[in-house]
């Protein structure tokens, strides 16, 4: 038995996944709740010492054959947070995430000190947004500039895990391209952006690797903590989405993914640069050598879990609730932005339930309403796609939302799009598993591409298979011009 091993370091959760490339199956797996420190000011943040302890966790759930068989690493995580290290790599602060809203004063000064959001994007490709590592690393040395001072690493959640397995340095374009520090066109750190935060932060940056390079190899140390052999390769490693992107086989032009977890993420491969910020749509690097030009809403299962725990349901018992209800919900909406928001950028944002009557007020449209809100923020990207090249014929759907049926058909109607769904429900870890792959056989000599391996490995599961219904897609289309009407009247208060 041969494995390779796919670590997913996500918001409420670490995953790890044991995938027999052989035989083509996933094994064994281990996961370990995350916690979350929240504050009413926009603040979310998490420790290493959580992600350390979730290392410990995970790998305890194995088996010691299964652990012996792994052959190769690769480590998915959530884009955007800042790990700050010193010269004996201890965090010298909280890592700051991807959801934490508390930098949006930061995002205005860099921006006006770069000459605007015009000049941000074509530095950046994308503008400066309270989600991205730069302002987080900015507020670091406005609000804790004794740590500051310290600073020696700058790291993001999946290169932290990296490090604790190999000790080294370094990251790759995908997540990179997510700091709103590099220039995913040139693949190079943005100098006239890294200067705006400070002048010292393109010293402290990693060496940037090619996607199917190895960051490293397992230290012994790691290797006897974890009971994982010494010397096997991590692999480059990426962001969830970029992960996600090879779980779901989206390593080829014109393919688009949509992720349905705590956040909701839509993109494409594409072989070259697409950037689109006015729209949502970020200019990202894929981890496969290309881009993956993505949109990304702050809220996406959180409305659907807030308002669940509201009415005291499980999750059958909601989805039940939300199938009485017809498309559109009878004119209720939710407006989703218990985090704040993203993508329409309005870091101050609210959550609102809004259109209600007499006649209309019930558990059932508020439950439909709830799942639908994260599809109709997915919508004006997906236009947004179309006017920018990408005719897709499919939509690969992943993350908690793709196990609801009633949410698959949402997400067919309101996007008038097949929807398919990998056998895998854990895209990042086995597009991590894949990566590690990858880099496995590159080191061996081996001239193989992700969309062979992709191809090879990447099943769907026919069963949950959904088509768009006319019908629906025509309520849809009326509500969709609604729900924009509101949220344009809406935005004003939260920007």
């Amino acid at each position: 038995m041969k494995c390779v091993a796919g670590v997913d370091l996500g918001t409420q959760s670490m995953k790890v996944v044991l995938y027999d490339y052989e035989s083509k199956k996933t094994i064994e797996s281990g996961s370990c709740p995350m916690d979350l420190i929240s504050k009413d000011d926009g603040t979310r943040e998490q420790t290493t010492e959580m992600y350390e302890k979730g290392l410990d966790v995970c790998f305890s759930k194995l088996s010691a054959e299964g652990k012996a068989s792994i052959q190769a690493i690769g480590v998915s995580g959530q884009q955007h947070g800042f790990v700050p290290l010193g010269e004996d790599g201890k965090a010298l602060y909280n890592i700051k995430l991807w959801n934490d809203t508390s930098t949006a004063e930061e995002c205005k000064v860099l921006t006006d000190a770069l000459g605007g959001k015009e000049k941000v994007v074509e530095a950046v490709q994308n503008f400066m947004l309270p989600g991205f590592t730069a302002p987080k690393i900015f507020w670091l040395k406005r609000h804790k500039p004794d740590a500051f001072a310290k600073l020696k690493y700058i790291m993001l959640p999946h290169d932290y895990l990296n490090f604790v397995f190999t000790k080294n340095y370094v990251m790759e374009s995908g997540d990179a391209s997510g700091t709103a520090l590099f220039d995913s066109v040139n693949r190079k750190w943005s100098k006239t952006v890294c200067d705006a935060v400070d002048s010292s932060l393109l010293d402290k940056l990693p060496k940037i690797i090619t996607d199917d390079e190895a960051c490293g190899a397992v230290t012994e140390e790691a290797a006897k903590r974890f009971g994982i052999p010494a010397g096997i390769p991590v692999s480059a490693g990426g962001g969830d989405n970029m992960m996600s992107a090879i779980g779901t086989g989206c390593v080829k032009g014109g393919t688009l993914t949509m992720s349905m977890g705590t956040s909701g993420t839509l993109y494409g491969f594409s072989d070259k640069s697409v950037a689109d910020p006015e729209n949502g749509i970020s200019g990202f690097a894929s981890s496969t050598n290309g881009y993956l030009p993505l949109l990304c809403t702050m809220n996406c299962t959180v409305a659907s879990e807030e308002i669940r725990a509201l009415f005291n349901l499980d999750v059958k018992e909601f989805d039940g609730e939300a199938q009485k209800a017809k498309p559109g919900s009878d004119g209720v909406f939710v407006l989703p932005f218990f985090n704040g928001e993203r993508t329409p950028n309005l870091p101050h944002g609210r959550a609102s339930i809004t259109g209600l009557t007499v006649a209309n007020s019930n558990r059932a449209n508020i439950a439909r309403a709830a799942l639908e809100s994260a599809v109709f923020s997915m919508r004006g990207g997906l236009e947004a796609f179309r006017k920018r090249g990408f005719t897709p014929k499919e939509l690969r759907l992943t993350g908690g939302g793709a196990k609801s049926p009633v949410w698959r058909q949402i997400v067919a109607d309101i996007l008038n799009l097949p929807v398919k769904v990998p056998t895998s429900s854990e895209a990042a870890a086995f597009g991590a598993a894949l990566q590690a792959l990858w880099c496995l056989e590159k080191s061996a000599g081996k001239n193989v591409s992700m969309e062979t391996l992709a191809d090879s490995h990447v099943e769907l599961d026919e069963s949950k298979t959904t088509n768009p219904i006319a019908e629906n897609v025509k309520a849809y289309d009326a509500a969709f011009v609604d729900y924009n009407k509101i949220l344009n009247q809406v935005s004003p208060l939260y920007v």
